[in-house]
């Protein structure tokens, strides 16, 4: 079969369409200052923010706080460079390359798990932004707090903003992508200055103590914060393909999010974390939602402006970080007939029925049932995805058959059970401490026991098929 047949035959698979199709090399622009001003835009959100104030209301002290948020940052950041090796290499999104180890339809599983999560994410901040509508709102008319459900308004009205954005085209918010994270940042220093002056100063600010009086009880909530840590970022480590297919190389993009990702991840935070404990002493309680907190001010002005901007910044954030990946994993699901602009509406239809408002209830439901939750499915597909690009196929991969029917991606009809059955032990393995109350810390570690036991048992099942298989040949 000649190149222009094997290209024929590719493009006329329903495996593809364009949005799935690897990088050109005309797309292959991206360089070190792209990818660290990504994880700039991505990290300085409302959503950093509240998981580090998140940690103060748990009982940390700011130095504690900052601590994990960067130890946790630095975790991710390894399975977040593994995978972002394929997809620099070539060319390739995330769904597509979930087939190499999954299967050409197995790899629907991994995808439509990672979408569920991102959907949740971008209900999450829909529901931040109608927050702030509602605040802005009540500023501007005192009588809008009386209205009956005037948050729930305000959430449908800031969702439906989204979803003009996402069918008009990503393409008309491009002007705020290079301001949403400056904007976000004045923010925080704004909440800062404001922290500063009301507590007295930066030593009442951070004289806050740790409400955790042994080490045994500090751990206890360490190991499920540092879990839900990493799992902030688990959803990006494994789509980051979609991002790293444009590098021009692999130099670039590992320098790039190295050094952006810890840092700006940590510097955000601590403003979070930081303003959060001032809290406590102008309060006498942790608010760790900025937008309740904003609407304290007393003055109108203030409060106008800073609104405004978390709305304009927040809109971006939701399209950047929680659609282009779900778009393209509802895509992969029906290549043919879901588009990513139809991939993005699902998206957002998804957001509501996973009804944001119970997922920021508290902080409890936020680190040990939102983040630990997911994550406890996420890790396993990193541990299989990571397990077979580096270890099985030692990084090489053919690109062609990821986009056939019949190529050596099919394994049985389509899937590769050794996959799906090694997600099934890692989860089911992190989950199994809801249930049974002695190893409860398994569900604290969700992720890594997730990742560790997927990643062993993919390993000795594929092992094992290529010894029969080399078995089967010498007979």
């Amino acid at each position: 079969m000649t190149s222009t047949d094997l290209r024929t035959r590719i493009v006329s698979s329903p495996l593809y369409n364009p949005d799935l199709a690897p990088a050109s090399a005309q797309q292959r622009h991206w360089g070190t200052y792209n990818f660290a001003a990504l994880w700039v835009s991505m990290s300085v959100n409302i959503l950093t923010y509240m998981l580090a104030a998140s940690l103060i209301q748990g009982g940390m002290n700011w130095k504690e706080a900052v601590a994990t948020i960067f130890l946790g940052n630095v975790i991710v950041l390894v399975p977040m460079l593994l995978n972002s090796h394929p997809g620099a290499k070539y060319g390739i999104p995330f769904p597509v390359l979930a087939r190499a180890s999954f299967g050409v339809l197995g790899a629907n599983v991994a995808a439509v798990l990672r979408a569920l999560v991102a959907c949740g994410w971008f209900g999450i901040q829909a529901w931040i932004g109608g927050e702030a509508i509602s605040s802005l709102l009540a500023t501007l008319v005192p009588g809008w707090k009386n209205v009956e459900h005037g948050a729930a308004i305000c959430f449908l009205i800031f969702w439906l903003i989204n979803v003009a954005v996402v069918v008009k085209g990503i393409e008309y918010i491009r002007i705020l992508q290079g301001i949403s994270a400056p904007v976000l940042l004045g923010v925080g220093l704004l909440l800062l200055g404001w922290a500063y002056v009301r507590a007295g100063g930066f030593g009442p600010m951070l004289s806050v103590p740790s409400k955790f009086h042994t080490f045994p009880e500090f751990l206890k909530f360490l190991i499920p914060a540092l879990n839900g840590t990493v799992g902030f970022w688990a959803t990006v480590s494994l789509n980051i393909p979609d991002f790293t297919r444009f590098a021009r190389n692999q130099r670039e993009q590992i320098i790039g999010q190295a050094l952006a990702l810890p840092t700006t991840m940590t510097l955000y935070a601590f403003v979070g974390i930081v303003v959060t404990s001032a809290t406590v002493v102008i309060y006498g309680t942790a608010i760790w939602d900025p937008v309740q907190l904003l609407s304290r001010f007393h003055s109108p002005v203030a409060v106008v402006i800073s609104l405004v901007a978390i709305l304009l910044a927040t809109l971006n954030v939701n399209i950047g970080a929680n659609v282009v990946s779900p778009a393209n994993d509802f895509s992969n699901l029906w290549p043919r007939k879901i588009s990513f602009r139809t991939g993005g509406v699902i998206t957002c239809f998804m957001g509501i029925a996973l009804m944001p408002w119970k997922l920021l209830a508290d902080y409890k439901t936020f680190i040990l049932g939102w983040l630990g939750g997911y994550a406890a499915f996420l890790g396993p597909v990193a541990g299989i995805m990571i397990c077979d690009y580096f270890v099985i196929r030692r990084r090489e991969l053919k690109v062609e058959d990821l986009y056939l029917r019949d190529g050596i991606y099919e394994y049985a009809s389509g899937f590769n059970w050794r996959a799906v059955i090694a997600l099934a032990l890692g989860a089911g393995m992190a989950l199994a401490g809801l249930k049974i109350p002695s190893v409860h810390f398994l569900y604290d570690y969700s992720w890594f026991v997730g990742f560790l036991v997927s990643f062993v048992a993919y390993y000795a099942a594929m092992r094992q098929g290529q010894e029969s298989l080399s078995a089967e040949g010498a007979v």
